[in-house]
This record gives C-alpha cells, sequence and structure tokens, in this order.
C-alpha cells in the first residue's frame, strides 16, 4: 500500500499555491501534479492508496472525487483522501513522518508486507515494481529513490552517500554544503523523497521519533535508521517504463518546486521530440474525464503548442504555449511561450510573453503582459528570469459561455 504526501504548502510556487495546495497545482494540458504520482502507483499495480492531504486541500480533494474512483467493487483497490485525524491529540501535521504516524491505524488495517511512502509534486513516470524487486533482492529494511542533481542545486533535497553495492552510509537533508559523488565531482546522489519501508520497521521507528517529538522522514527518520538498519538506495536511472520513446530524456524526473522549473517542465512537453511525451499508451498518465467539447480552431497561427478540450481558438497567433480547457482566444490575440489555464479568455488584441494566466482570467482588449519589465512588476508576480504570473481571477466566468463578448461587458467583469 502508499501513502502519498500531498499536504505540501508549494510557498515557491505562489501565487498559484494562493486558493490551492502544491499537488492540486494544474499541469499541462489536462492534467494536476499529483496526478503523476497516483499514475504511477496505479500503472505499478499499487491500488490500495491514501492521500494525505492538509493546506488547502479543497481543490485537490475534488479532483480526486471526480477522478481518481478505481472500483467500488473491489474493497483493495482504493484512492482515499485523508487529511488530519487528531487521533492522538489535536495537532494538524507536523511533518512528513508525522503524517503518517498519525495514520498508522491504517496501515495496521491494511497489513501490508512493504509501505510506498511517495511524493505527489513531481514529474516522471516509474514502475514501482522494479524498486519493490530491488528491495527485496537487498533484504532492505528501507529503500529510497534518488538520482544525481547538480551539485549547485543539491541543497534542496535529501544527499545521499553510498558504497559499491548502493547500501546508503551517509544522509543529509537539504545541506548547505552537500557531497557530491564519488565518481564525479559536479554531481550529488540526491533522494526523490520516495520511500518503501518494510511494515515492521516503519511502524517501529515512527512510534520511537513520535515519543521524541520528531517528524520529518529525511532529516529525522532515516538518519535514525542508519545506525542499526539496511537502508539502499535505487537508483532511479535503472528504471524501465515501457512505451518511451528513444527521443525523451532518459529517467526524466522534475521537482517543480518554483514557478521557473514549473514553467520549463512545461515547455519539456512540448516540440517533435520532446524531453518528455505525455503521450504514452503503455504508462498513461491518468486524470478528469472531461465531458465538454473537443478543441476548435476558426482560424489563426498556431506552432508548437498543447490545446485544452473545449477550447476555441478564432484568428489568433499561439506559438511554444499550453492553453488549457475551456479557453477562448480572440482575434488578433497574441501568446508567445505562455501557460494559459482553464477558462481564461484572451480578448481582442492582446498580447502576452512568458506569462503564466491562471484561471478565471479575463486578459481585457490590448493587453500587454511580458514586453514591460517594470509595468509587470508592478501590476503582477515577476519572478528574478522575468516569468510572469497572473493569480486566478475573482470571477466565477467561463469563458465559453459566449463567444462574442463586447467591451462593456468585459469592463463590467
Amino acid at each position: 500500500m502508499a501513502f502519498v504526501m500531498a499536504g505540501g504548502e508549494g510557498k515557491r510556487l505562489r501565487p498559484l499555491t494562493k486558493k490551492r495546495s502544491k499537488p492540486a497545482v494544474p499541469f499541462g494540458g489536462r492534467y494536476r501534479l499529483v496526478d503523476f504520482v497516483l499514475s504511477n502507483l496505479v500503472n505499478s499495480d499499487v491500488r490500495a492508496i491514501y492521500l494525505l492531504v492538509q493546506y488547502k486541500a479543497q481543490s485537490l480533494i475534488e479532483h480526486v472525487r471526480k477522478s481518481w474512483t478505481i472500483s467500488p467493487l473491489l474493497s483493495d483497490q482504493f484512492v482515499t483522501v485523508v487529511p488530519p485525524q487528531m487521533q492522538e491529540g489535536s495537532s494538524w501535521f507536523m511533518g512528513t513522518a508525522d503524517a503518517v504516524y498519525q495514520n498508522l491505524n491504517l496501515l495496521k488495517e491494511q497489513q501490508p508486507d512493504i509501505v510506498a511512502v511517495f511524493g505527489a509534486d513531481h514529474i516522471y513516470r516509474m514502475d514501482i515494481r522494479q524498486m519493490a524487486w530491488f528491495h527485496q533482492k537487498r533484504q532492505a529494511d528501507v529503500s529510497v529513490a534518488a538520482i544525481p542533481v547538480p551539485i549547485s542545486k543539491a541543497s534542496d533535497f535529501g544527499v545521499i552517500q553510498v558504497n559499491a553495492d548502493g547500501r546508503i552510509n551517509c544522509f543529509q537533508e537539504k545541506p548547505d554544503c552537500p557531497c557530491s559523488m564519488s565518481l564525479d565531482s559536479t554531481k550529488a546522489y540526491a533522494s526523490m523523497g520516495n520511500y518503501l519501508f518494510n511494515t515492521e520497521v516503519l511502524i517501529e521507528v515512527l512510534e520511537k521519533m513520535h515519543q521524541q517529538g520528531k517528524t520529518d522522514f529525511g532529516r529525522d527518520v532515516l538518519p535514525q535508521l542508519l545506525k542499526n538498519h539496511r537502508l539502499f538506495a535505487y537508483d532511479f536511472s535503472s528504471n524501465e517504463v515501457p512505451g518511451v520513446k528513444s527521443y525523451e530524456e532518459s529517467s526524466y524526473w522534475r521537482d517543480v518546486g518554483s514557478l521557473d522549473a514549473y514553467f520549463q517542465a512545461h515547455q519539456d512537453m512540448l516540440g517533435i521530440q520532446p524531453k518528455f511525451d505525455i503521450f504514452n499508451p503503455r504508462w498513461p498518465v491518468f486524470s478528469s474525464i472531461y465531458q465538454g467539447p473537443v478543441a476548435q480552431v476558426i482560424e489563426g497561427q498556431i506552432n508548437n503548442s498543447l490545446l485544452g478540450a473545449g477550447t476555441f481558438i478564432n484568428k489568433a497567433n499561439i506559438h511554444n504555449s499550453i492553453v488549457r480547457n475551456e479557453v477562448v482566444v480572440e482575434p488578433g490575440a497574441e501568446l508567445h511561450d505562455c501557460i494559459i489555464m482553464d477558462y481564461v479568455r484572451v480578448c481582442r488584441g492582446a498580447r502576452l510573453r512568458r506569462v503564466i494566466i491562471d484561471r478565471h482570467n479575463i486578459i481585457k482588449p490590448g493587453t500587454t503582459i511580458g514586453y514591460d519589465a517594470k509595468e509587470d512588476r508592478r501590476r503582477y508576480h515577476v519572478t528574478s528570469s522575468g516569468l510572469v504570473v497572473v493569480p486566478s481571477g475573482k470571477v466565477n466566468y467561463f469563458a465559453r459561455d459566449s463567444r462574442e463578448t463586447n467591451s462593456g461587458d468585459i469592463e463590467r467583469l
């Protein structure tokens, strides 16, 4: 069975996380971040899944309710949302380990041999069965999925040192001075935040950590287990997923914890040979089932872009962009390197470049965003790289309710 840690606040993704948790943030043409880990689990035949939520969880709860009902006929196959139950006190989840500790009753009810504890906010494909085979072959108590990252970025991760057979001998949680890999001084071996635990070991260590007031897997649990247990690093680069094309980046995995990383991961899906090709019938990414119409293009120039269902485009120019569900792009509008989320209307003559527009927005006629850095910073959130983010709109407005909207209507909205 699996615990998916889906309570992340996602401070570095604000304003996209102003009204939703990090795992609920939309991604690509129709997905949420949480869909990737859930799809990996289901495709790997891990179908007893508890989703531990906390921060601004309603959007995530609604998404899971609509998208992730596996089968009510099979009692051992489910995706269940679990908010803090406060069964042993009055506190919320105080950390990743504390979140699982507060739900040990669920673990004891299911009685699995191995427990997967996975994060909910990364973009990747992974066959978890291969990690489980590695775990059993090594007779491990804990296995940690790991991947090399540039040493300059390693302070954002747990950093692992291993011996020749992959056994972990040192674990640093987000160190200021991370240790490099023995064979490559430019990289560090980073934890992906995905763990497999033998059930008895997990229960024992969490009960002990709780008594000591320690609440985090990376900072507290793994260093404690290193003293007397067998911990191994599972090399993610050895994982083979069916259907991955030869042109895709080998072992693609992205932590989209910042706005710039989130934007770049979208760019990785574009092109005739994308680094991460979302189309893979042999390892699908599941999400909500949209019941509306397909995208419709009346006229325009569209290059290297993804269009969500229900999109309506008329005499517009769209380049290197992702346009999600039920977006209207009016005549003369231009989108360059943009992410346009659901239910947005981009009105006549608007020009947008390197912009993320969150849901339920109306971009008024003639608006220019992404061309004047000083003006953009006065009105919107702008990253250090110049990426502009427009927060979600205040009007519950569905862009396709009316294909023709006059200027007076836009001003009133």
